[in-house]
């Protein structure tokens, strides 16, 4: 169990060991490794999620590429539901661990690819944090958003200010309702992140 602090409030969730983590990725047990950690751009999402719950009161909201599922946890307190996806299961059970601890009712879980979504997602918001880090993925990642622009739901967006994200970020701006650049102290350094609303008018 780790805890963040985000504004004035302790957040818990389940965080698996370091050196677990790495022995089960040495000895290929474990396919990917990124999971396991809260990335700044999930704390920075988190907290803009605080300070805007309208964004998210009685919502449904669906998280994709969710890792250990921080933004998600922090929704639930606000959201009328929350659907924390990845692809990965390792990461979408650490999640409902972190979720069955906190007795949430409204949470629920399962393995979901943002490639092939089903076709009958239901949802008014989705939350994104740090998803665009790989460039041959961007155009994919823009047409899932559009989708669900078309369906007339929210975007959340946190993306950390990578110069190979620009491109990926310009392609948005256009549907931009909100932008913020938050300061994220992690492992004693100051990471920047931009937060994006993204709606359809």
């Amino acid at each position: 169990m780790q805890t963040f602090i985000l504004g004035n409030k302790s957040h818990s969730l389940f965080v698996p060991d370091e050196t677990e983590v790495k022995q089960a990725y040495e000895s290929r047990k474990l396919d990917s490794p990124f999971w396991t950690q809260v990335w700044p751009s999930a704390q920075a999402l988190a907290l803009f999620l605080l300070d805007h719950p309208e964004l998210i009161q009685n919502k449904k909201v669906l998280e994709l590429g969710a890792g250990l599922g921080l933004p998600s946890l922090v929704a639930a307190q606000t959201a009328t539901s929350v659907f924390c996806t990845d692809y990965i299961k390792e990461a979408v059970d650490v999640a409902q661990k972190s979720a069955d601890y906190h007795s949430l009712q409204n949470f629920s879980t399962a393995v979901l690819d943002w490639q092939r979504l089903p076709t009958d997602l239901d949802v008014d918001v989705v939350l994104l944090s740090d998803v665009n880090y790989e460039p041959g993925a961007f155009s994919a990642l823009v047409k899932m958003i559009h989708h669900f622009l078309q369906k007339k739901a929210t975007i959340v967006l946190a993306t950390p200010q990578r110069l190979m994200a620009k491109p990926f970020v310009e392609l948005l701006l256009s549907f931009c309702e909100r932008q913020e650049e938050r300061t994220v102290l992690s492992d004693t350094k100051e990471h920047s992140v931009t937060l994006l609303v993204l709606a359809k008018a």
